[in-house]
């Protein structure tokens, strides 16, 4: 017998609900990243720890909340205590793969197809482990096609966020990836709830020592949703993560820590030009010689001989000393 399944009990409450955990969740998780990636000084191993718990417990909080509206008409629903709690360890730990993953390599290619590959899983794994701990009186079955595009949904929105996150600079940016990661987590769920179908048994009445929708995961949410706001409480107070742009001081092959790319390039070749060969013509064999004679020749470099028209050095005086200025009157004298 086929039982009437009803993924939206509550209305919108529960998805809406649901996706704003997983945006949070997600927002302080890739802002964790990108704080290990733009600061060299940062410890790299807390702040990904960190992002990856976020992600997983957004992931958990969005998947369980969602199911607070998922009914079957025919049967009550109960929940497996340990799956449940397993459920969110997988997915603490497989996204935590990706997470370091790109956290070690970077926004190449490779990197961001492992990461996101990884990363898409964990949102997969942690639903099908948590549709697992479901008890009812009756078979839970998938429509395998549907099950796949679950899967390539999350792993294509996981592979842009985590793109966004380490390419494009910014509060702004992180929280456009934390939208298109929070699309990947709902997607993935509601496109996953679409392939399942409940095939009642024939005997009624039977019980599970699992806790109901109510009575077990209403209470285990408090724990995610607590460290998701604690982690916000890191995040907001971290002066890096809150300025902004400004605020990142990447270090580079070629690049000075303390000053920049910025900062070079206003010491860079439009400098050097100032400071270029039109400036040694400037300084060119006269001044060289004036130096060589300790200075006292700071003539230009084509000095007409002495009494001639033009020349600073006149003709000796009556005691024997030249003169130094144009023509007799000069105060001047060697």
């Amino acid at each position: 017998m086929q039982g009437t399944v009803d993924g939206f009990s509550y209305g919108l409450v529960t998805p809406v609900t649901a996706y704003v955990m997983a945006c949070l969740g997600a927002a302080l998780g890739l802002r964790c990243i990108t704080r290990s990636l733009r600061n060299s000084g940062s410890w790299k191993p807390g702040w990904l720890a960190l992002g990856a718990t976020s992600i997983g417990c957004g992931i958990w909080t969005m998947h369980f909340i969602a199911m607070i509206g998922f009914q079957v008409e025919e049967s009550s629903i109960r929940y497996d205590v340990g799956l449940t709690i397993l459920s969110l360890a997988v997915a603490i730990l497989v996204v935590g793969l990706g997470v370091f993953a790109v956290g070690h390599y970077g926004g190449s290619a490779p990197a961001l197809v492992i990461a996101g590959t990884f990363t898409g899983l964990g949102v997969a794994v942690m639903h099908y482990v948590g549709m697992a701990a479901i008890q009812l009186n009756g078979t839970l079955r998938y429509e395998v096609v549907t099950v796949a595009l679950s899967v390539a949904i999350a792993i294509g929105a996981a592979t842009a966020a985590l793109w966004a996150a380490v390419t494009i600079r910014g509060f702004m940016a992180s929280l456009g990836a934390s939208l298109v990661m929070g699309v990947a987590v709902s997607g993935m769920h509601y496109t996953g709830m679409a392939a399942v179908s409940v095939h009642l048994h024939n005997a009624s009445g039977t019980s599970w020592a699992g806790g109901s929708a109510y009575s077990l995961l209403l209470p285990m949410l408090i724990g995610p949703a607590t460290f998701l706001l604690l982690a916000g409480v890191v995040v907001m107070f971290d002066p890096l993560l809150v300025l902004g742009d400004g605020d990142w001081t990447r270090t580079a092959p070629g690049e000075d820590a303390v000053t920049g790319p910025g900062r070079r390039a206003a010491t860079g070749p439009g400098r050097r030009a100032a400071t270029g060969p039109g400036r040694r013509a400037a300084a060119g064999p006269g001044r060289r010689a004036a130096a060589a004679s300790g200075g006292r020749a700071a003539t230009s470099p084509v000095n007409p001989p002495p009494g001639q028209p033009g020349s600073r050095a006149q003709e000796p005086d009556d005691n024997g000393r030249p003169a130094y200025g144009r023509g007799p009157s000069s105060p001047y004298r060697w």
